[in-house]
Parts: structure tokens; sequence; C-alpha cells
């Protein structure tokens, strides 16, 4: 198994570690976990000075591009909202009311109630379509060093991966990388 590893790469190099210091220690997932975890910082660490530079959050370029996404008339409710953000409704309260406050979106219905409904304003409009120009572009970029083919192998395996752990570990959502 030691063939596999490269000593000149950080990554495997921790792997070597453990199997010279502890012979037998599972170090499968090494090569794996620890490249997509540093690859998930990297990428948020960039989106976020990306969207820092634009005067945004990726809070609020999340909850703009659901609302885009789903179509004319761009209004989803905020039980809609939780579930494809993928955040708890908590958080989802507070992004549509800091939203809100920024002329992003508009709230109708009673807010205690459940039937609340956000709405995307033509101001929340042109702020996410220059924000996704901006943040899918930079990403586009980042991963053009991978040809087409490569990239869409990655991508497959990237399903697979997150379908596995999804399947042993149950659909959790994600914060960010690292947190609980």
């Amino acid at each position: 198994m030691a063939g596999q590893w490269d000593e000149n790469d950080r990554v495997d190099a921790i792997a070597l570690g453990w199997l010279r210091e502890r012979p037998g220690t599972p170090v499968e997932g090494i090569g794996i976990v620890t490249r997509v975890w540093q690859c998930a910082k990297l990428l948020g660490e960039d989106r976020g000075r990306v969207l820092a530079a634009a005067g945004a959050d990726a809070a609020t370029l999340d909850l703009l591009s659901v609302l885009r996404r789903s179509g004319p008339p761009y209004e989803l409710t905020t039980r809609e909202l939780t579930d494809r953000t993928q955040v708890t409704a908590g958080a989802v309260s507070q992004r549509v009311a800091r939203a809100e406050r920024e002329g992003l979106v508009a709230r109708r219905g009673e807010q205690s109630s459940r039937a609340v409904t956000v709405t995307l304003t033509p101001a929340g409009h042109d702020v996410v379509e220059r924000l996704v120009d901006r943040v899918l572009g930079r990403e586009a970029d980042l991963v053009s060093r991978l040809t087409p083919d490569q990239q869409s192998a990655l991508t497959e395996l990237l399903r697979l991966l997150l379908n596995s752990l999804q399947d042993q570990l149950g659909e959790q959502r994600p914060t960010q990388v690292g947190s609980t």
C-alpha cells in the first residue's frame, strides 16, 4: 500500500507518517477526505473574498440565488426556502429579514404564520445577476486547469461520494467547513 503514496505530497506525507508510526492504521481516506476538506476551505475562502469585493456575503447570495432559480415570479414560502437552502428556519428568517431591510426581497403574509411568501425585488434581481456572474465565473476559472472530461469525472465521483455520505450519515444541513 505504501507504493501509492508520494512522500513529496503534503497530504500523502500525513498518511505515510501514520503508517510509519502506527502500522495498520486505516489511512485510505486521508488522500480523499483531507483533499476535499482543503479544497472546500480554499474555495469557501475565495468565494468569501469575491463576494466581499462585491459588497455581499454568501448567505445573501444563497437566498437571492434560490429565489432567482425558482423562476418567475421569483417567490417562495419560507418553508420552501428552508428546504432549498438547506439551512435552519431560523437562519432563513434572519437572511430574509436582512435582505428585506436592504430592499432585496419583500415578504407577504403573517410573520407568525408558516404562510410567509418571500419575493425577489427588482433590486434583488439586479444584485443576484451581478453576483452570480462573478462567483460562477470565478469558480469556472478555478477549475479550468482540469479538462472537460476530468471535470465531468470529478463531478460524478463527488456526486457518488456525497450520496454515499448522506446515506451513511443522514441528511444534514451543512453550514461551513469544520462547524457542527
